[in-house]
């Protein structure tokens, strides 16, 4: 069997488009069906694409930074035949030649788009530390090393960082740096303003006292640790979210122009920061069916997919309702924006603390030391009034506070 296989861009992605971010295989390169050939960053995730068949890589149609509509053809395969003779690809010689001799070490190891940041930036790829799948160096290492490397008067390869670094404009200082802006940073940016001018978003604040929770967290981490589970807060904050629905439906909405769907399924995402390159929320579904220990364990693999960078498009869809722990960052109170419009809610969980509050004790007013947070539900004020989303909160603080042990 001999022919033509085209390498398309998933009809299904997560947002409207995607960008090639880095090839995975080089041209001429024989390869396996289900092996990985290039990388598509989406506003939400970076995915793989499969070689959908055994054959030879024999044209790259999209490079670095280009712009992957659904369906589009990012390159094609040749088919062996049963004597091991591929099909020639129908495109002109020069879009599949091979790597000329000069170049073959390196192109056999690294990907067109860290090739093509190693000519452009003058940095030695072989000088770095790969963050990718075993060890190798991605576009996104060859990028941070241009914003790290440091000017020296002769060294070709800083002189020529230094000046790909030299912005359009000068600062009022007279010095500053240029960072593009990822797929991802733009896709937040869009989504924040299009959240702010769409929805009419209230906020309201409550206090936790977390005593409850962490006693019981204490009695049973080390049972789910034996058996691989992380039992984190963000566990109970799911838990009680759902009980929370149970009591005011409406949160867990979207809205449209002629109703207010209300979602049987609780579908809640989880905001997982990933550093300086934004953040993404995947998807704990059916949470209302899930225990505790059921709820950690989705937690932790989301979370570790998340920043392995291994999440799948499937996992960012169909949330309902949000959950940002800011907290964990060192934030003491936030009012986060409902990332996943048209959701009609999103939870703020704020710094964990040791303060002093009053507890009445016997009938007398008592000085304690309480570990407290703050947490806040943003919502959209079409959707919901603040009734709803007062009583939610209670039950949310209730749940947390009076935790069975």
């Amino acid at each position: 069997m001999t022919g033509i296989i085209e390498i398309t861009a998933p009809i299904e992605q997560e947002g409207t488009k995607a960008v090639v971010r880095n090839w995975l295989k080089r041209i001429g390169d024989h390869v396996k069906e289900g092996d990985a050939l290039v990388e598509l960053e989406t506003d939400k995730v970076t995915q793989e694409i499969a070689a959908p068949c055994d054959g030879i890589l024999s044209e790259i149609a999209m490079e670095d930074g280009d712009d992957a509509m659904p369906g589009a053809i990012l390159g094609r395969m040749s088919i062996e035949n049963a004597n091991g003779i591929a099909a020639q690809a129908t495109e002109a010689p020069s879009q599949i030649q091979p790597a000329s001799p000069a170049t073959a070490s390196a192109a056999a190891y690294y990907s067109p788009a860290v090739r093509k940041a190693a000519e452009e930036y003058g940095i030695d790829p072989a000088s770095l530390k790969g963050s990718g799948r075993d060890g190798r160096v991605t576009r996104a290492d060859m990028d941070h090393a241009l914003e790290t490397a440091k000017p020296h008067p002769s060294g070709p390869v800083s002189q020529r960082a230094e000046a790909a670094q030299t912005p359009p404009a000068v600062a009022a200082d007279g010095k500053s740096r240029i960072v593009p802006h990822s797929t991802m940073r733009l896709s937040i940016a869009r989504h924040m303003a299009q959240s702010l001018a769409t929805a009419p978003q209230v906020t309201a604040i409550f206090e936790a006292d977390f005593t409850a929770i962490m006693r019981h967290r204490e009695n049973n981490k080390a049972r789910l640790k034996a058996k691989g589970v992380n039992l984190s807060y963000t566990a109970y904050f799911v838990a009680a979210s759902v009980a929370a629905m149970k009591l005011v439906a409406e949160v867990n909405s979207q809205w449209h122009d002629d109703n207010l769907e209300i979602f049987e399924d609780i579908n809640i995402g989880i905001g997982i920061a990933l550093g300086d390159k934004g953040l993404v929320a995947p998807i704990i579904r059916q949470a209302q069916n899930l225990q505790l220990e059921a709820i950690a364990a989705r937690l932790q693999d989301l979370t570790d997919r998340a920043r392995s960078n291994a999440l799948k498009a499937d996992d960012m869809k169909g949330g309902t309702f949000t959950i940002s722990n800011h907290g964990v960052s060192g934030s003491l109170v936030a009012s986060p924006i409902i990332i996943n419009q048209p959701q009609s809610a999103i939870l703020g969980i704020g710094k964990l603390e040791k303060r002093v509050v009053v507890r009445e004790v016997d009938g007398a007013d008592t000085i304690q030391i309480r570990p407290m947070a703050y947490v806040s539900l943003t919502i959209d004020h079409r959707s919901l009034d603040g009734h709803q989303t007062n009583a939610w909160l209670s039950e949310f603080v209730r749940v947390l506070q009076d935790w069975p042990q």
